[in-house]
């Protein structure tokens, strides 16, 4: 009789973390970054249907990058979560940490269970504050362990590139428009160095205001609102807040 082959726990672990990371990266990258008056989502999609950024509760927003069918069973459950969470206790006992932890679990179970395959998903949990001191951004790798993020953050195939350029632009107190051309120019970034230009109807941009009046804060940023904060110099207009209807609510 044959002798079994043996990969010892470690081999293992580390056979699928390879695995997923290898899937992560066929992805494209998406940032997650502080503003002065909230959160924003900004990532390069060519389809209006398949969203990679989503609401999950009033002040909760998700995006994922990664296979879209696996990262979209996590975000039906984190809805349905969340859901039975406000309506069993109270709204605000729904926070992003909450969330997290919830993904977490089920991340770390999936990645250490010998039965099937690690997710190919990296998430990140953004809960936007009263104040930008109370702004929370979670990012959750395929293993299920949680990175406390501030200012910025990247998840995607080229990531790292992406989060250096972000770590030496980004500040604090940035307005909407410089956060997005930020955003923009960083994922435009080529790993030789070079540059290439993504119109902006291949973008995916949505924000969590806190200015917003409305209980939830979550809104997409498209068409024309869109075009102008991308072309404004420095600033936003005044006219990106009177046409705030531009920017749909997530059903």
């Amino acid at each position: 009789m044959s002798t079994p082959f043996y990969v010892s726990p470690q081999q293992a672990m580390a056979d699928r973390a390879e695995y997923a990371r290898k899937g992560i990266a066929r992805g494209r990258s998406l940032v997650v970054l502080q503003y002065a008056d909230g959160i924003v989502f900004v990532g390069e999609n060519p389809s209006r249907a398949l969203h990679k950024f989503s609401e999950i509760y009033d002040r909760i927003g998700f995006a994922a990058a990664g296979k879209y069918n696996e990262y979209e069973n996590l975000r039906i459950g984190g809805v349905r979560y969340a859901d039975l969470r406000g309506y069993t206790y109270d709204r605000d006992d729904v926070t992003a940490r909450g969330l997290a932890n919830v993904y977490a679990q089920t991340l770390g179970t999936i990645f250490s269970s010998a039965a099937e395959k690690p997710y190919e998903v990296e998430l990140v949990v953004a809960e936007v504050g009263e104040t930008p001191e109370g702004d929370q951004i979670y990012r959750l790798p395929h293993d299920g362990s949680i990175v406390d993020e501030h200012g910025s953050v990247a998840v995607g195939g080229n990531a790292e590139l992406i989060s250096n350029y972000l770590d030496q632009r980004h500040q604090d107190g940035m307005t909407l428009a410089e956060a997005l051309k930020l955003a923009v120019q960083a994922l435009s970034r080529e790993s030789n160095g070079s540059q290439r230009e993504i119109p902006a109807e291949r973008l995916e941009v949505a924000v969590l205001d806190r200015t917003r009046p409305q209980q939830r804060k979550f809104k997409r940023i498209v068409g024309r609102q869109l075009g102008r904060l991308l072309e404004a110099d420095g600033a936003a207009t005044e006219a990106e807040s009177a046409e705030d209807a531009e920017g749909t609510d997530e059903e």
